[in-house]
């Protein structure tokens, strides 16, 4: 299989193409060629104006309950989703029924696809069944190929077990993913405490849960050594904390009047100002990552009423889209170069996964993309088997045109050149 793609600005600063707009010739895996001559022959062929490539996509947060929930969504349609959104690898959060937690259930989640582009990395929990009170055995599950330790939608809220799992993962490198949160500050509630929660007559969830855990996190972290990765900042507070400790947004809480369910999120969103905190994170490097937090749900719990209506959001379709076009509104705006190491470079290197090049010679593990187009985002367009996403209708600039791994590729608008 050889695939060609013209006329793409490569965007990769470890590469000698980086910045120039040159042919690529894939086959077989690798890339053959780069240069200004067209390779004839070719399989199938990507060519439109704007066309841009980098190194493939990382999520590092997704969830896909298979197995338990299959209905919600599938191994293989949060790959098909990953791809529509420019993702060439995930890394999905234990939550699953069983949790993941054994060697047998990681290789479950880890198989290969045959004939799909996107890689799956597993996230084993921390505690069993993600509980908060017993270790699993992480040097076991380390070796068995997990990329890192959380208890995923759970964030652990004992400090002792938090002392215990930086310590017990020091001797091997392992990363510990926590979601800051204290579970009793935010209890009943539904949205960002502020002034909308309180004209809708809404619990609201004070920033403090997430910014006292941080600092406590960071504590520990400072007493024993080790890593530690803080998922889902929303925060003014927790930005500067991690700010200090060091030297995904679209919507506030006004979007909420509405009452739509597919805003619930959590953490929520929260006001204007620590959105504008979260972009400065984003410029000035406090913030290496942006994650989509791809959780699927059925109608049947996101379909009610607000305070009922379950948190979580689908985000791997519309994630480039999303950051790029908000981007374009803020004061301080990020490169290109900035937004593909926050989604492809800074995520690799924070799990430990090979850097990709774009080099003759090389693994083919590309996103192609497009910061030009207009389009509007349309229910067809969801990939996964859950629809629980605010953006159906909403314009977007930029937007993730296929990818390609190894051999395999999803490009999308090229059905007819497609094998799906």
């Amino acid at each position: 299989m050889k695939i060609l793609i013209r006329s793409a600005t490569i965007v990769n600063p470890q590469s000698p193409h980086h910045g120039q707009t040159k042919n690529l010739l894939i086959e077989d895996g690798l890339i053959r060629e780069i240069g200004d001559q067209a390779a004839a022959g070719a399989d199938v062929m990507v060519e439109q104006p704007g066309l841009h490539v980098s190194p493939g996509w990382v999520d590092m947060r997704a969830s896909a309950p298979d197995p338990g929930h299959e209905y919600r969504e599938t191994l293989r349609s949060v790959r098909e989703a990953a791809a529509a959104g420019g993702f060439t690898e995930i890394a999905l959060l234990p939550n699953t029924h069983p949790v993941v937690q054994t060697k047998e259930s990681v290789a479950y989640v880890t198989r290969p696809m045959p004939g799909h582009p996107v890689t799956v990395h597993a996230v084993a929990a921390v505690t069993v069944d993600a509980r908060g009170k017993d270790l699993t055995e992480m040097m076991d599950l380390q070796r068995a190929g997990v990329v890192a330790f959380s208890d995923g939608h759970n964030s652990l809220q004992n400090s002792d077990m938090v002392l215990k799992v930086l310590q017990y993962l020091q001797p091997f490198g392992g990363l510990f993913i926590n979601r800051p949160e204290d579970t009793l500050l935010i209890q009943f509630g539904t949205m960002n405490e502020g002034v909308p929660a309180t004209m809708l007559g809404m619990k609201g969830m004070p920033r403090m849960a997430e910014s006292m855990m941080v600092m406590r996190d960071l504590r520990l972290l400072e007493y024993t050594g080790g890593k530690i990765h803080f998922a889902c900042l929303s925060t003014a507070e927790a930005v500067e904390l991690v700010r200090q400790a060091k030297n995904q947004v679209v919507f506030t809480d006004q979007d909420l009047m509405q009452f739509d369910t597919h805003l619930k999120v959590n953490p929520p969103f929260r006001d204007a100002a620590d959105t504008a905190a979260l972009w400065a994170g984003l410029a000035d490097g406090t913030i290496d990552a942006v994650v989509t937090d791809h959780h699927p749900l059925d109608a049947e719990v996101k379909n009610l009423e607000f305070d009922l209506a379950a948190f979580g959001i689908i985000g791997l379709e519309t994630a480039f889209a999303a950051l790029h076009t908000q981007n374009g509104t803020q004061k301080e705006k990020l490169t290109l170069d900035k937004i593909v190491s926050l989604l492809a470079e800074n995520p690799r290197r924070i799990l430990g996964l090979p850097s990709v090049r774009i080099a003759e010679g090389e693994p083919a593990n590309l996103t192609l993309f497009n910061p030009e187009t207009e389009w509007t985002f349309a229910e067809k367009d969801i990939r996964s088997l859950s629809k629980n996403t605010p953006f159906v209708g909403r314009q977007f600039k930029g937007k993730a045109i296929g990818v390609v791994c190894d051999s395999e590729f999803r490009i999308q608008d090229y059905e007819s050149s497609v094998r799906w």
